[in-house]
């Protein structure tokens, strides 16, 4: 159920100012929101009353330290608002794509239109997926996968927090399948014979199977795969009653939809807020978080068990919040430096990616550019944001960029590959081009250089028929590139250890 309540509008200079003889221990309890928030007229001396250099002040003091508290919580809750999103896009929007319990397949790779259509942000073009949510507060689910043949594929579960948790296929797992049974938090009950059990930290999990697609004509192979993928509630894979299906009544994200929506573009940004407040009651973080870091937003409205309202929260904090749940995707994807190190104009990620436990910073960062981002030991992500100048790219330019050597930060496990996508800096989708074409790597034949490496050309317009195999089309504005290693050895995981002495991907450099 949406909530269209508007914030207090916070108390303006003018009319603290206009307290008149009031101390300055007054105007601290007025702003703390224990005197009635209330306009009052000012008066036109007031503005030379010696009490108001240290209202202002006070005033000044206090939006900063409320601005810092929301940021923090907004760090922390991203992830879970971001899952809520997707859940709301695939299970329960006007267009839901399957319903709880079962797995949506996408049928072609995620060209533009098929990432808008399911707001998944940096989407990989190199697999086809599948997303499928489950309520596990009735009964546990079975996932059955198939033996691939020797196809590269895997599947990730993943919690509300976005914790990758389990792999039952995919890298280290092999890719032979089998019967899994996903267990909710305080579920009894027996499991039948010949599944493994994986308990689950969250009520809600996402499974996202990935299968690879080395070409078009390779797809039916793929397809095969993806689909041979079966989720399915204990009851029915045992042929037992199922229990009555739970009725939903969820608030529906109302976001810019040209948007991947882990961007957190809300039509009212205190949505945000009702939002993180509703999933994390049905979702709880761990009881140490319970106890050690949730009681501090208390002065937001957030309390866990409660739903959030803007009623009686400081009308300042309100004002804060607003602001900070408008920024807070923008802002994360400036700063994603922060939480790896930036070579060569590419993000080396962390160690930590898809599971980053208490690093909330690390953990949002990853939410929002790459929402469900795997573990290093099942795959390692670049984000290319910059060029060699650590300039944004843009299609207004034309670069290129050199593989050369055995390129260590790309070594896969067969029948792992490597791959460098494009997306479109605005929509955070793959970018439309005239020859369809979103990602190249070694899936493709280059034409290489006299010495061995080859040259990447990454521009707007067709750099002519000698070097449109190497040709990765970008859009007319602002674009992102991301470098993945599916599969990786087991050195580039460990090597991520150590951000200082790893060595990424070569630099995008501006021609001409």
């Amino acid at each position: 159920m949406s909530t269209n309540t508007k914030p207090a509008t916070p108390l303006d200079r003018r009319g603290l100012l206009a307290v008149g003889g009031a101390s300055s221990l007054a105007a601290l309890s007025l702003l703390a929101g224990q005197a009635q928030a209330a306009q009052v007229v000012p008066d036109e001396g007031a503005a030379a009353h010696p009490e108001a250099g240290a209202q202002g002040k006070a005033i000044k003091s206090m939006e900063t330290w409320a601005g810092s508290l929301a940021l923090q919580a907004a760090t922390y809750a991203a992830p879970l608002v971001a899952m809520y999103n997707l859940r709301a896009t695939v299970c329960f929007g006007p267009n839901a794509k399957a319903p709880p319990g079962k797995i949506w397949n996408f049928e072609d790779i995620a060209t533009p239109a098929l990432a808008a259509e399911s707001g998944y942000v940096s989407p990989n073009v190199n697999v086809v997926y599948g997303f499928g949510f489950a309520d596990l507060g009735q009964e546990p689910y079975i996932l059955t996968a198939p033996d691939s043949g020797g196809r590269y594929y895997m599947i990730e579960v993943v919690d509300m927090w976005t914790h990758a948790f389990a792999y039952p296929v995919g890298g280290p797992s092999g890719y032979k399948g089998g019967r899994f049974a996903f267990v909710g938090p305080g579920w009894k009950g027996v499991l039948p014979d010949g599944v493994t059990r994986i308990d689950c930290p969250t009520r809600w999990i996402e499974f996202q199977p990935r299968v690879n697609v080395k070409n078009e004509a390779d797809l039916p192979g793929a397809l095969a795969v993806l689909r041979a993928i079966k989720l399915q509630g204990l009851a029915e894979f045992t042929g037992g009653t199922p229990p009555k299906a739970p009725s939903y009544s969820y608030e529906m994200p109302a976001m810019n939809p040209k948007v991947a929506s882990s961007m957190m573009d809300f039509a009212d940004p205190m949505q945000f807020w009702s939002i993180f407040a509703a999933a994390m009651n049905e979702n709880p973080p761990p009881q140490n978080e319970i106890d050690t870091v949730l009681p501090q937003f208390k002065y937001l409205g957030i309390e866990f068990g409660k739903p959030w309202s803007p009623k009686g929260v400081n009308p300042i904090y309100l004002a804060v919040m607003k602001k900070v749940s408008q920024d807070i995707g923008p802002m994360v994807v400036e700063s994603m430096p922060l939480v790896g190190r930036l070579k060569n104009g590419w993000i080396i990620p962390p160690a930590n990616t898809g599971n980053a436990g208490t690093d909330y910073m690390s953990r949002c960062v990853v939410a929002i550019f790459g929402l469900t981002a795997n573990t290093p030991i099942q795959a390692v992500y670049y984000p290319g944001p910059l060029d060699a100048h650590n300039q944004p790219l843009t299609g207004k330019k034309k670069y290129t960029m050199t593989f050369t050597g055995k390129m260590e930060f790309a070594q896969p496990v067969p029948p792992g590959f490597w791959s460098v996508t494009m997306y479109d800096g605005v929509t955070r989708y793959t970018a439309p081009n005239p020859i369809k074409r979103y990602t190249l790597g070694s899936d493709n034949t280059f034409v290489k250089n006299a010495d061995g490496s080859f040259t990447l050309y990454l521009q707007h317009d067709n750099p002519g028929p000698d070097k449109e195999p190497n040709w990765l089309p970008a859009p007319a504005g602002p674009f992102y590139l991301i470098l993945r290693n599916y599969a990786p050895v087991p050195a580039v995981a460990e090597g991520l250890k150590d951000l200082d002495t790893f060595q990424g991907p070569p630099p995008v450099v501006p021609a001409g």
